[in-house]
Formats: C-alpha cells, structure tokens, sequence
C-alpha cells in the first residue's frame, strides 16, 4: 500500500462503483498502533486459525495472549456453532480479567463476526475492557 499507484487505483475503482463524477474520493491510510486491543482485529486473527484448522481453544487462547501485550485489564472471547466439526452445536466462553458489563462508564469495546468454516458458519463475539471513565 505504500506505494502511489495502488491507491490511486483503488479511488478510481471506487468512484466507479458508487457512479460520483462530480466529487473526488479521497483515501488516507493510517496505521493502526496497538492492533490487538481492538475486538475486530481479534476476531479476524480467529477466523484465520480456524480455517486453517486450529483447535478452537488454542485459537481463543492465542488471541488472549495477545491481548495481554496490549495493557488490557479484561477481555472475554465466546464462539458458538459447530466446534470442531461435531454434529451439535454448542458454545464456548473464556474469560481473562475483570469485565464489568453493568458499570456503565466502563469504556467496552465489543465485536461480533461470523465465520465461514466447511461445517457450517461459527460465531465470536469479543468483549475488551479497556479502562473506567
């Protein structure tokens, strides 16, 4: 991305789909500084072992782990659907940390993401406690 041309490429495509000839669309790239202590960026790296086939609970533990490098003071990861292939569905929930969910100024970042496995479709929601207000 860090060259000029594939930008320029990608704001040309763009204008194409959304038919603007009148406005420019102009795109910035920023870089993100602490990825792991946002809940979309962990339920990404979570589709991605899992279709490659990573025991679930490995996967969820690795992504935990991360976290930790993050400074964060709680993180809860639950995935549900067909673990490991078995035919009845069921969920799984592993908590690290404190996560008051009735505090009301806890700053709580939450995420939801399905994900396409060749058994059917699991879901993860990902909760991160990033401090109190």
């Amino acid at each position: 991305l860090k060259k000029k041309g594939v930008i320029e490429e990608l704001e040309k495509d763009l204008q194409k789909e959304i038919n603007s000839v009148n406005q420019r669309i102009n795109i910035s790239i920023e870089k993100v500084k602490e990825p792991y202590r946002q809940p979309n960026i962990l339920a990404e790296y979570i589709a991605f072992q899992l279709k490659n086939r990573v025991s679930f609970r490995k996967a969820i533990k690795k992504a935990i782990e991360l976290t930790k490098k993050a400074d964060i003071r709680g993180v809860k990861v639950k995935i549900a659907g067909r673990l490991g292939g078995k035919e009845i569905a069921r969920a799984e929930c592993i908590i690290k940390g404190r996560l008051p969910l009735q505090t009301i100024r806890a700053k709580i970042d939450y995420c939801c993401y399905p994900i396409r496995t060749i058994y059917g479709v699991l879901g993860v929601k990902i909760w991160i406690f990033v401090d109190e207000e």
